[in-house]
This record gives C-alpha cells, sequence and structure tokens, in this order.
C-alpha cells in the first residue's frame, strides 16, 4: 500500500510516490498488513475493492487466495506497478468513488490517512458495497507519527513557514472514525487505536523523503537535503537507538463495519455492532 505508511494518495498536498523509492524505504507497510487482511477474512470467489492498493503486494495476496480483487489508487506510477504483475488495478479517486452495489468487501490498509474528506470516502464506500458487505481497514491513528510530525512542523516554522498547513494526514480516534460510519449507516463491529512503534529499514531520512515531500516542497531545492538532515538529528535522540537503529512512532486505527440490508438485522455472520 502507498501511502504512509501504505496507501497511495498521488498529489495530495504535494506527495508523489515513486514505487522503487516506496519498495526501498516503506517496504514494511505492506509486511505488516497481515492483521488487517486476518480481519477481512477473505473468501475464494468474493470480489473485493482495495482501496490505496498501491503496487499492489497485498492486492496480490488476495487475489492469490482466489479472490476477484479491483486494486484502485490515485498513484498512475504505482498503478503501473501493480499492473506489470497482472492485477487489476485502475487510477481512481478514492473520495470520489465510481461504483455502485459491486463489492463483496472494501479493504484499505495504510492509505485513508491520506484521503482528507473522510465522509466522503465512506460514502463511496458504502455505495460500492453490496447490502450484507463488509469495510475492514487499518490506517493512521490518533498520535500516528507524532513525534516527527512535531519535527517536520517545527523545522518549518524556524524558517518562517507555516508548518501545520503543510500537515497532509487524517489521524482519528476511534470515536471519531466510527462516529463517521455510523453516520452512514454502518454498523461498526469493531474499531481500536493500536500503538504499533515500526522500526524502519534505514536511517529516517529515507521514511522522509517518501512521506514528507509536502513539508519538503515548501523548502527550496538546493535546501531540502539540509532540511531532511535538520529533522532527522531532532528526532535521533527520541527514535533512534545507540546502534542508530530508527523506529516510527505509529499508532493504527484497525475497523471492521459491515452495509446491513434495509430494515435487516446483523449481516455477514460473526460481525456485530460494536
Amino acid at each position: 500500500m502507498t501511502a504512509s505508511p501504505g496507501g497511495s494518495a498521488a498529489g495530495v498536498r504535494g506527495q508523489h510516490w515513486d514505487p522503487n523509492r516506496y519498495v526501498r524505504n516503506a517496504g514494511f507497510v505492506a509486511d505488516l498488513g497481515g492483521p488487517a487482511l486476518e480481519l477481512l477474512a477473505p473468501c475464494a470467489g468474493e470480489r473485493i475493492l482495495d482501496l490505496g492498493c498501491g503496487d499492489g503486494r497485498l492486492t496480490r495476496r488476495l487475489a492469490d487466495l482466489g479472490v476477484e480483487v479491483v486494486g484502485i489508487d490515485s498513484s498512475t506510477e504505482q498503478i503501473a506497478a501493480a499492473r506489470a504483475t497482472g492485477l487489476d488495478a485502475r487510477v481512481a479517486d478514492g473520495e470520489a468513488l465510481r461504483f455502485s452495489d459491486e463489492f463483496d468487501a472494501v479493504f484499505s490498509n495504510a492509505a485513508l490517512h491520506w484521503m482528507r474528506r473522510p465522509a466522503a470516502v465512506i460514502d463511496g464506500v458504502w455505495r460500492a458495497l453490496r447490502h450484507g458487505g463488509r469495510f475492514v481497514g487499518e490506517m493512521g491513528g490518533h498520535g500516528n507519527v507524532a513525534r516527527i510530525t512535531a519535527a517536520l512542523v517545527s523545522a518549518l516554522d524556524r524558517r518562517g513557514l507555516d508548518g501545520a498547513a503543510a500537515v497532509p494526514w487524517y489521524f482519528p480516534t476511534p470515536e471519531a472514525y466510527g462516529a463517521l460510519l455510523r453516520a452512514q449507516g454502518f454498523r461498526v463491529s469493531s474499531i481500536a487505536l493500536i500503538p504499533r512503534p515500526t522500526p524502519l529499514p534505514g536511517e529516517i531520512a529515507g521514511w522522509l523523503e517518501t512521506f514528507a515531500e509536502s513539508f519538503v516542497r515548501r523548502i527550496a531545492p538546493e535546501d531540502r537535503a539540509d532540511f531532511i538532515a535538520e529533522v532527522a538529528e531532532s528526532l535521533r535522540p527520541i527514535l533512534s537507538d545507540g546502534s542508530g537503529n530508527w523506529t516510527a512512532d505509529y499508532v493504527r486505527l484497525r475497523f471492521a463495519a459491515w452495509k446491513p440490508a434495509p430494515e435487516s438485522g446483523p449481516g455477514r455472520a460473526g460481525l456485530r455492532d460494536a
């Protein structure tokens, strides 16, 4: 998945997704998507939409289970990478889905926090699902990368720029996101914040280059390397151990909800309103 820490929204507030850079600096995003897939509990023969599929690594896992899966992402580069593996992957805007009563489930990993109009996303998911269909996802939740964000904002503020205006993410509480789901008509079976400190594959500069373009692009090109180095050094005492191993301060929001049939009781077996 593209986007933080996996999902994608190319062009969102200055963010661009390079598939090779993403695999190099953020391959862990798909690797850590297993619990969300387990919550989805996909079955062979189901038709599932992967919302924010990125380069399709988790989409491929669904396809290999016998699922008829469609992956969508707003990054043309990531979609090209997904299509190269033989997947049905399409460029689309997650805030303006055009599907209607088509899917047994909508799944999303590490993408929804790049979509700043969550009510529009949820409305599109609702329309895309058949009655009894489920919406299962994991995204950045309240407190996600809080220390990294504070360092980026402070570094821009010191330069006379509005650091808060550069923040590209939406990290809701379970209460806030659950309320949006219920307002749409979903029944929420589970929703929770999950602190997940995440080891990075290298220096945090790679993470910043991959996910913090909305901050970096506010700096003159010739000064960007110094900006990233400054942010990294401010975070070193907090997120790096004595051996130079970096850990990002991730907090995930994981949820499962379902679309009931009109005037019906519980839908898919095993799902109950939380």
